[in-house]
């Protein structure tokens, strides 16, 4: 039980952290916020961070719920699947990630 929940910690941190590097790019900031990228410098920043701060807990989640070799298999690969949702929901649907971010600028 205890490595379901590291592992879907994990996914969850792993796409948050996919969106909020894409929300940081100031293209997909206009297209999601449908705002200028500029008024929103500081949260695109803050927003770069707490990506990469949350793919950092991603990897940290995966070796709490299997051995070093797994892990890092499994963080991989759960890198590749969160960007490619994030870019097909960019996409089809930009508007679903507006939720994640509740700083505007």
């Amino acid at each position: 039980m205890p490595e379901a929940f590291w592992l879907l910690l994990a996914c969850l941190l792993s796409l948050a952290g996919m969106a909020w590097l894409a929300l940081a790019m100031a293209v997909h900031w206009e297209q999601v916020m449908l705002q200028p990228a500029a008024r929103a410098a500081g949260v695109r920043l803050l927003l770069r961070g707490a990506g990469a701060c949350a793919l950092a807990l991603a990897a940290a989640a995966c070796l709490l719920a299997d051995r070093p070799s797994m892990a890092l298999l499994v963080w991989l690969m759960l890198l590749a699947a969160s960007a490619l949702t994030v870019a097909l929901t960019l996409a089809w649907r930009p508007a679903l990630l507006r939720g994640l971010c509740a700083l505007r600028g």
